[in-house]
């Protein structure tokens, strides 16, 4: 039986990548922060507690780390941990970058004093291409991140070459493109747009306040996202890097019609456009071209946008109808 490793069990990537792993009849060990003890942070992986081994650690304390590790002798290890971007002030730039990148340095470092076999595999961003000049990216974009979260995913991503050419470890990045799910977090856009259209036909809310609806992005399922994840580690001989996208863009209009329309609404007589949520547009949209994922991991997306912004809209109608 293999043994896995996952860091940010409890988000919404580590919840559907315990589960399908569980689902291959791996052991399943996830480490989490002393801060997430409390049940109501782990209620993504609440189907699935009795099946996976909980671990509390900081990816801020190297020795820590190493112990868990020497410990474990983890096969796999998926490194999903990560302080995010949305919904974080300027101010926090600083955090962001010592938790991202001082947590991916000190795994790789335990991993490679410890237990040199595991696989390791890093959840990169396409923030990392941030203004890009060319759509769709490849794995040879070259790297313009605009943001610290993207800043920090680019020194992520560097660290697993570090260890990859110098130290021989099995390690690869996957450049993820936004996926989504019922399980995303109110912070982002996408569970913004389908919890509040929600709320509004319960009576809850009465509008819905965003900023350029213009926006668009490449947006897949979570679901399918981490799939691409475990193909990294077990359809290669070698490591490399992949990028994991739909390949396809849709803009927040298109998810408002979606997500609204859902629920018969027309979204048009409850949109705000508030300035302080207006964001430039790209001159050059982030869009995956995911050829390299399809032909050597045999991997591509099967839930279609439209499906997915459905399941989330029925998720939320579910949840909100039980509070009232």
């Amino acid at each position: 039986m293999k043994k896995a490793f996952i860091t940010g069990i409890s988000g919404q990537d580590g919840s559907y990548l315990a589960e399908y792993l569980l689902g291959l009849g791996y052991e399943v060990h996830g480490l989490i922060r002393p801060a997430s003890r409390k049940d109501d942070a782990l209620w993504r992986i609440e189907s699935i507690r009795d099946q996976v081994k909980l671990h509390i650690a900081d990816l801020g304390n190297s020795q820590q780390l190493e112990s868990l590790v020497r410990t474990l002798q983890p096969d796999e290890c998926y490194h999903l941990a990560a302080k995010s971007f949305a919904g974080i002030a300027t101010g926090d730039g600083a955090a962001i970058l010592q938790v991202n990148v001082n947590g991916t340095r000190h795994l790789l470092s335990a991993l490679n004093s410890v237990a040199p076999e595991c696989r390791f595999f890093f959840a990169g961003s396409s923030e990392i291409f941030g203004a890009a000049e060319v759509a769709p990216q490849t794995e040879t974009t070259p790297f313009h991140p605009r943001s610290v979260y993207g800043e920090s995913k680019v020194k992520g991503h560097e660290l697993v070459h570090q260890y990859r050419d110098q130290h021989q470890l099995f390690a690869c990045t996957g450049i993820l493109y936004n996926h989504e799910s019922p399980r995303r977090g109110f912070r982002f856009v996408t569970r913004k747009i389908t919890s509040t259209a929600v709320k509004i036909k319960l009576g809850l809310e009465f509008e819905l306040r965003l900023g350029n609806i213009e926006a668009e992005r490449d947006w897949g399922f979570a679901g399918d996202t981490v799939t691409a994840m475990h193909a990294c580690l077990n359809n290669v001989e070698a490591p490399e890097d992949f990028v994991i996208a739909t390949g396809l863009t849709h803009t927040v209009g298109e998810l408002l019609a979606l997500a609204f329309g859902e629920l018969d609404l027309n979204y048009e007589s409850y949109l705000v456009i508030d300035p302080d949520f207006v964001r430039p547009k790209e001159a050059v949209p982030l869009v995956g071209d995911a050829s390299r994922a399809k032909l050597k991991l045999g991997w591509q997306p099967r839930k279609t946008f439209e499906d997915m912004i459905r399941e989330m809209v029925l998720s939320d109608l579910d949840y909100f109808s039980h509070l009232l």
